[in-house]
């Protein structure tokens, strides 16, 4: 089965899609936090991981879903000391849907990266 892309308007073109839809599953690719829509630089690991989400809701909704289909999240730390400032900001958006999570300590494509999340959902198309 071939995926369908989904891609925001205006987004800067990259060497891959912001998502793809498999048949019901939509995996949005890592969402980073570091910039906001405007291009203005976001600083702090709490910033960052709302932009990071915000950014998350943005694939979806462009893919007729929200994070309440969401299924399976990883998130990528460039710090571990930053985990319970990110758990903080992550929990006001998933209150009552709790997906399955990873949480990956590791070095980001940039140095002002602090944050990146990626995910799967599940919404069954019409």
């Amino acid at each position: 089965m071939k995926g369908e892309a989904i891609n925001l308007p205006n987004a800067p073109t990259l060497p891959f899609s912001a998502a793809i839809r498999a048949g019901d599953y939509i995996f949005v690719s890592g969402q980073i936090g570091f910039t906001d829509d405007k291009g203005g630089e976001v600083k702090g690991i709490e910033a960052q991981t709302k932009q990071c989400l915000e950014n998350v809701k943005q694939v979806l909704a462009a893919a007729n879903a929200s994070l309440d289909d969401v299924v399976k999240v990883a998130v990528f730390l460039r710090n571990g000391e930053d985990f319970t400032k990110m758990n903080e900001v992550y929990r006001t958006y998933f209150v009552d849907n709790k997906p399955a999570r990873s949480t990956i300590i590791v070095g980001l494509a940039l140095p002002s990266m602090l944050v990146e999340v990626e995910c799967i959902a599940y919404s069954p198309q019409a």
